[in-house]
């Protein structure tokens, strides 16, 4: 009933479970995993639309997805014309779908303008969602919260406007910017959007395993829903999830050898997609995939000493062989 194909625009999902773009984890290497896993969409980490404008390299990883499974969504942020138009023009030659940042509570996000900042100045974040529509040639979509704060709850009227100017779906997450993720998510504000208009609206925050997004599906009728946090250390998310929402039981957790299994395939695609230096960025990854297992912290203060593929691979099946 909750789970089934999605279609965004002219680009349907093979189900409505989608991992959220997140900064500094929704790498190449963790979309594949969760895609191997049953995520029915991945999104790129977010890329900021100046820096697109200015052809930034550093920027342009970020968008790299050779090898990958689609549709992938695409995410931009920022808060001028120019540099949105560029962007939108450019991206959309790559991407299946573009997503527009207008969610992001973080301060060197907010500073310049951008990310939930336009929850503020309806008026601009309009503007902002047309100049990418009208300058992509693949569906747009929008990531919201639910306002800046309790002053400014927003989300029914942006998602007004978003339909209005040609957005394909919208994304919810149930905070403000204010609550960055402290306290429940609100799942009443998530169904109000969704009664207010008729495009795709995925429920976002707190889904957390099967029952966290049976609640999402069941208590605000959202078309799909959005996985973030839930899924750190956690891509076997999507496949849980996807077995409650068929049949109503639970699979059982993976084993630790299973987990190793993914642990090892998630460190070779990141050193062969970005050399050794991987291995740095890896940690919070390992430390995720390891946490609540037996003398964790100690391994995580031991794997922030490793450099090297090798050494990180035989710390781990040394680790979880004493599991």
């Amino acid at each position: 009933m909750f789970l089934h194909k999605l279609k965004i625009g002219n680009v349907e999902l093979e189900n409505n479970l989608i991992l959220a773009p997140m900064a500094g984890v929704t790498d190449l290497p963790f979309r594949v995993i969760c895609k191997e896993f049953g995520a029915g969409m991945v999104c790129t980490e977010m890329a900021s639309a100046r820096a697109l404008f200015y052809n930034d390299e550093k920027t342009k990883r970020l968008l790299n997805t050779k090898g990958e499974k689609r549709p992938i969504s695409f995410q931009i942020f920022g808060s001028d014309e120019e540099s949105f138009k560029v962007a939108a023009n450019k991206v959309s030659e790559f991407a299946d779908i573009i997503d527009i940042n207008m969610g992001c509570p973080a301060p060197k996000v907010v500073k310049n303008g951008d990310g939930s900042k336009l929850l503020l100045d309806l008026e601009k974040a309009k503007k902002m969602m047309k100049v990418v529509v009208e300058n992509s040639k693949v569906p747009v979509t929008l990531k919201i919260r639910k306002g800046w704060d309790k002053e400014h709850i927003v989300a029914v009227e942006v998602a007004k406007i978003a339909e209005e100017v040609g957005i394909s779906a919208i994304t919810v997450h149930g905070r403000t910017r204010s609550e960055f993720y402290s306290g429940n998510v609100d799942l009443e504000i998530i169904k109000q959007v969704k009664q207010a208009v008729n495009i795709p609206v995925i429920g976002n925050g707190d889904i957390v395993d099967e029952e966290t997004a049976y609640k999402m599906f069941k208590q605000t009728n959202v078309d799909g829903i959005m996985i973030g946090r839930g899924s750190f250390g956690n891509p076997w998310i999507f496949r849980e999830i996807m077995h409650f929402l068929k049949t109503g039981e639970k699979l059982e957790k993976p084993t630790n050898e299973e987990k190793l299994e993914v642990i090892k395939e998630h460190i070779n695609l990141a050193v062969e997609e970005k050399g050794e230096i991987a291995i740095k960025e890896l940690r919070k990854h390992i430390s995720w995939y390891t946490k609540n297992m037996r003398n964790s912290s100690e391994f995580r203060n031991f794997v922030n000493t490793v450099e090297t593929k090798r050494e990180l691979i035989e710390a781990i099946q040394e680790f979880i062989s004493k599991q």
